[in-house]
């Protein structure tokens, strides 16, 4: 078939390729592994500590941009991922001796390379494959292995392999965990075994936001408790000053919880997508009870479910919190908003008597004005007609003045009401609407 040449997303490759980036290995029973998952979140270092294992053994490097890599070893297959905050090493090595749990595949691996690995250890962990018929091994065989805990453990993928842990931690400081290979063929026990692996560290991963809900939680109820205090003393404020030390502590109070939000949101965020993860592992086992022990899934339910509800409620806690904080805020912010009001109010009220008493002031003075006005215009009146009579001319002054004073009275008055009207009319064009 010829191809169509149709322009391609740069990403097509890539992005069909990312279902196969992590494909399941094809391992085969008696088999050995060693899984450590490190909390570690640059890459470069998990990939230079990979380049210099495979230079003591002259394997080809994994690429700087590597996110998964796997390779043989003279004496051990190395698995290795890279996650989000963690990264995953998987040394595997056929079973040379039919005693489980004698040896770790590890000790094959140089010593010095081990103790440079980059980040912290959270699951440290050894597994063994291997081949047995049904009813070989019975729960107090299974007790020796597992030095008297008690087990967990099920028929898994429709009785083609039981698996066994305690969930404990062992004197060698790994947790343990023994598959029995029934029937399982080469993929499927690869596809199995890595399902155990993730499911061990997803769950303690998925732990990992219980101590931090632990550690906020009675800081929670302190702030709970001044919160409800506030609310209480909002009802009772009188002056500025009780206003500023509520609003002072509110803000106190909403600073612990913001920062306990963005401390504990990623963390309580992963726990939830960790312990999906793990529910989803283990529905993909299809186990069936086996005896008197625990299923993979009851022992969950019972020991990481309240643990993963406990973040839960720290988490809607604390956004409880932040929302009622919010609300006295708003609270308080309303009560000043209306003090403020009131305030303004009666500035304005005593803003307009302080203008209607200018106002009367100044048709006081307007009056003062006419008379003053009037008084000077009837004197300069007076020297004119002074002049005039030195002149010659006769004319009765006192009679002159007489009459000419209601008329210069007059005459300023409809003056001085003019230049008002103009200059009322003038303000009224400039000022804004």
């Amino acid at each position: 078939m010829e191809s169509v040449n149709i322009k391609e997303h740069s990403q097509r490759y890539a992005l069909n390729n990312e279902v196969h980036a992590r494909p399941y290995q094809i391992i085969s029973s008696p088999l050995r592994l060693t899984h450590l998952a490190l909390l570690s979140n640059d890459r470069s270092r998990d990939i230079k500590a990979i380049g210099d294992l495979c230079d003591r053994f002259g394997i080809t490097r994994p690429n700087s941009e590597a996110t998964f890599f796997i390779a043989e070893f003279p004496l051990f297959k190395l698995r290795w991922e890279s996650h989000t905050e963690f990264s995953t090493y998987t040394l595997s090595q056929p079973m040379a001796s039919e005693v489980a749990f004698n040896e770790s595949a590890l000790s094959k691996v140089p010593e010095d390379w081990v103790a440079n690995l980059p980040g912290e250890v959270i699951t440290k962990l050894n597994l063994e494959l291997i081949r047995t018929e049904a009813g070989e091994l019975d729960l107090s065989a299974l007790s020796s292995l597992f030095a008297s805990n008690t087990v967990a453990g099920s028929e898994v993928l429709d009785g083609a392999a039981m698996v066994w842990t305690d969930f404990q931690i062992h004197a060698d400081g790994f947790n343990r965990i023994l598959i029995e290979d029934r029937d399982l063929r080469h993929r499927q026990a690869g596809r199995l075994v890595q399902r155990i692996l993730e499911i061990e560290s997803y769950r303690m991963l998925t732990l990992m936001g219980l101590p931090m809900a632990r550690r906020y939680s009675l800081q929670l109820a302190t702030c709970d408790t001044d919160l409800a205090e506030v609310t209480q003393q909002v009802s009772a404020m009188n002056d500025d000053d009780e206003e500023q030390k509520l609003l002072q502590e509110l803000s106190r109070i909403a600073a612990i919880v913001e920062h306990i939000a963005a401390t504990t949101g990623y963390r309580f965020s992963a726990t939830n997508a960790y312990y999906g993860l793990v529910k989803r592992r283990i529905s993909e086992l299809r186990e069936e009870r086996t005896g008197g022990a625990q299923t993979f899934n009851e022992f969950m339910e019972r020991r990481l479910a309240p643990a993963v509800h406990t973040c839960e409620s720290v988490s809607e806690r604390v956004q409880t919190l932040s929302n009622r904080v919010a609300r006295v805020s708003d609270l308080i912010r309303t009560r000043i908003d209306v003090n403020l009001k009131a305030q303004n109010r009666d500035l304005l009220r005593s803003m307009d008597r302080r203008a209607a008493l200018q106002l009367r002031l100044q048709e006081m003075v307007e009056g003062l004005s006419v008379v003053v006005l009037s008084y000077y215009s009837v004197g300069l009146l007076g020297y004119l007609l002074k002049g005039l009579k030195n002149a010659g001319v006769e004319v009765n002054i006192e009679i002159v003045l007489s009459i000419s004073v209601p008329v210069v009275l007059l005459a300023v008055y409809a003056g001085l009401r003019i230049s008002r009207r103009k200059l009322d009319k003038h303000l009224r064009v400039d000022s804004p609407e």
